[in-house]
């Protein structure tokens, strides 16, 4: 389908909206799962993503409702499933990795290898046409997390290996929410996510003990439920405005914020030459905007 220069410019914000309510996300799971020594509440991990999803859940029934009987009608029911599946595999290695003491900041740098995974999906799976300004932006922005990150240094951990594995997940069930949004509606495809994850969540959550928030760790654990249902709907409706392959830059963006949130409340982030990589990122996402809607706005 033919976007306009507005779509993109659409689809970029809410792309970028998503980034943030997931940051929000990311500070009430350390919040919850950090060891109570490391600022924490010592949540279990597995039940803090079943009290999140099955919280986002909950918040997507008002809309439902107002939809009316078919809003959850769907001709694309195994797509939803091997959506679900690998959002939980990825929400798994992610919050695990996170429980671990990975830094915030260095998980998501981690996580930005997504997009290599997206642009190759999108031109296997989805036909789009990738062209060299957004494998360019793609690659420039990577460049800039890697920079952040310094994987070869030796503070790297084998936990770390888990986001990227959360990423390689998250990229497919990425492209299977772009498949989708071509026949159902944003809130439809949102809530099968949240509604199929939680009984998985359950499940797995039953597995490693079961654990019920309380007092303050009640009002961490809501705000992360309110923050990923956010999160998760505009991420469904920016792949409803803009090619899988021009967004993935943007979510980049997210790599700044998490660090800029990890240094207020912990103390923690980059260091010397490490921070080259947020001008490269910022820069990556904004000639990417800035290239395809000049491009989407001349006439042929």
């Amino acid at each position: 389908m033919k976007r306009t220069g507005a779509e993109a410019l659409k689809g970029a914000a809410l792309m970028v909206a998503a980034g943030v309510a997931f940051v929000v996300v990311n500070v009430m799971t350390q919040l919850a799962t950090l060891p109570v020594d490391w600022g924490g509440m010592g949540f279990r991990s597995t039940s803090d993503s079943f009290w999140q999803y099955a919280i986002a859940g909950l918040l997507t029934l008002p809309f439902l409702l107002m939809g009316g009987p078919g809003s959850l009608r769907t001709r694309h029911p195994l797509a939803h499933g091997l959506r679900v599946v690998l959002s939980a595999l990825g929400v798994q290695a992610f919050v695990l990795a996170l429980s671990k003491q990975v830094p915030l900041w260095q998980v998501i740098a981690l996580v930005a290898a997504s997009p290599f995974f997206i642009l190759l999906g999108a031109k296997l799976f989805l036909g789009e046409r990738v062209t060299t300004d957004r494998w360019l932006a793609a690659g420039v922005g990577f460049g800039g997390v890697m920079l952040i990150l310094q994987p070869w240094s030796a503070a790297f951990t084998p936990w770390a290996l888990l986001p990227i594995l959360a990423a390689a997940f998250w990229a497919g069930a990425s492209l299977m929410t772009k498949r989708l949004t071509d026949d159902e509606s944003a809130i439809a495809i949102t809530a099968w996510l949240l509604i199929l994850m939680t009984p998985i969540n359950l499940a797995i959550s039953l597995g490693a003990g079961f654990e019920v928030p309380t007092g303050r760790l009640l009002v961490i654990v809501l705000a992360g439920g309110v923050a990923q249902f956010l999160a998760q709907y505009c991420l469904t409706r920016a792949y409803a405005s803009a090619d899988a392959s021009f967004l993935q830059p943007f979510d980049d963006l997210k790599q700044p914020l998490n660090i800029a949130v990890g240094f207020w409340l912990w103390g923690y982030g980059p260091e010397g030459a490490n921070w080259l990589g947020i001008p490269l990122i910022i820069g990556a996402s904004a000639y990417l905007l800035w290239k395809e809607t000049r491009q989407r706005s001349t006439p042929a």
